[in-house]
C-alpha cells in the first residue's frame, strides 16, 4: 500500500518462523515493506530504531508477552501514530480486553483470514494518517 508516494513499512513480530516469512511474503506482495522479528525485545529495539508505519504483534512470544511489548511501544510512541495489530492464537475476550487495554488498535486470532488482515491495516493507516 502506498500513501504519499511511498511504499508503508510494517514490523511483524511473531516467534514462529514460517508465519513471520508468511505474512512477510503476502504483505510485501500487496505493496508494504516488512521486517520480521522473532522476540519481544528484537521488535522494540526495531520498532525504536526503524519506526514502522505499524507492527504486527504476537501475544506468546518466548521472551516477553505482546502485552507487554504493546505497553512499552505505547509509552515510548505516545505521540506518534503507530497503529499495532496483535495477531494470536488467544480467542477469549478477556485476553482481546487486554490487548485494547495494553494499547492495541485491533485484535486478531489465529487462524485468521489474509484478506481481512489485510483490509484492518489498510483502515489503520488510513486512519493514521487523517490525524
Amino acid at each position: 500500500m502506498m500513501i504519499s508516494g511511498t511504499r508503508k513499512q510494517i514490523l511483524v513480530v511473531e516467534d514462529e518462523e514460517n508465519l513471520r516469512t508468511l505474512l512477510a511474503t503476502r504483505l510485501e506482495h500487496t505493496g508494504f515493506t516488512v521486517h520480521g522479528e522473532g522476540t519481544g525485545a528484537g521488535g522494540l529495539r526495531y520498532a525504536a530504531e526503524g519506526h514502522p508505519d505499524l507492527i504486527i504483534l504476537d501475544v506468546r512470544l518466548p521472551d516477553l508477552t505482546g502485552y507487554e511489548v504493546c505497553a512499552v511501544l505505547r509509552k515510548l510512541f505516545h505521540a506518534s501514530r503507530m497503529p499495532i495489530v496483535m495477531l494470536t492464537g488467544l480467542d477469549q475476550p478477556v485476553d482481546q480486553l487486554r490487548g485494547f487495554a495494553h494499547g492495541a488498535d485491533a485484535y486478531m486470532t489465529k487462524p485468521f483470514d489474509f484478506a481481512e488482515l489485510q483490509k484492518t491495516i489498510e483502515f489503520l493507516l488510513s486512519e493514521a494518517v487523517a490525524e
